[in-house]
């Protein structure tokens, strides 16, 4: 049986699936966020379907604000659209623009990764705050390595590198999601993520830090 989800706090953050979940997550709290909840849709194809599970559950009439997150993929542009389509069909309001937040209530505000202009996603994001790590030179030195010995890259590159990455953690072996905490939140490259969260809540226009 299909588990509806539960509304429990009154902003929600709308995201892909539960890499994006623990990442977000891991922000709210080290910006000391508790009345913003989380919920993974299971991939860009489903955020319609998320957003009407939603909808329809008990306590969404008292959502004061929602933030949808979605990788911009090869076109940042078709992405956004992609989440304007699935929120008038939901009915609920539409952005003229990433950043920009709309009606209300429920405000609606989304945010594109790695940018509103850049082709990628979150793990492009995730390198740009990690580039200054000691580790970082090394995760560069292991992929000229496999193409020194002749081998074929991985298809999903950006992915990759964030993987060999946290692999110089502590703790190896835990996916994106999970090693959220090793990530260096208050790096320039997070900017906007913040500026993102805090106006999902209402209590921070977006064009300040």
């Amino acid at each position: 049986m299909e588990r509806k989800p539960v509304v429990e706090k009154p902003n929600l953050l709308i995201v892909e699936g539960v890499d994006e979940q623990g990442v977000f997550a891991a922000l709210l709290r080290h910006l000391g966020i508790s009345d913003v909840q989380v919920v993974p849709t299971g991939g860009k194809t489903s955020l319609a379907d998320g957003l009407h599970g939603l909808k329809v559950s008990p306590g969404f009439d008292s959502v004061m604000a929602i933030g949808v997150v979605r990788d911009a993929d090869a076109d940042p542009e078709a992405a956004f659209r992609s989440v304007c389509g699935a929120l008038s069909r939901e009915g609920l309001p539409v952005p003229a623009a990433p950043l920009v937040p709309h009606g209300g209530p429920p405000k609606v505000t989304v945010l594109i990764l790695p940018s509103g202009t850049r082709p990628g996603a979150l793990e492009d994001l995730c390198l740009d705050a990690v580039a200054g790590d000691p580790a970082f030179a090394c995760v560069d030195r292991y992929f000229e390595c496999l193409r020194d010995a002749g081998l074929d890259r991985p298809r999903n590159l950006s992915r990759a590198r964030m993987q060999v990455f946290l692999a110089s953690r502590q703790e190896a072996g835990k996916r994106l999601g999970e090693a959220a905490g090793y990530l260096p939140w208050d790096v320039q490259a997070f900017d906007e993520v913040r500026r993102f969260v805090q106006s999902v809540r209402g209590h921070s226009p977006i064009n300040q830090i």
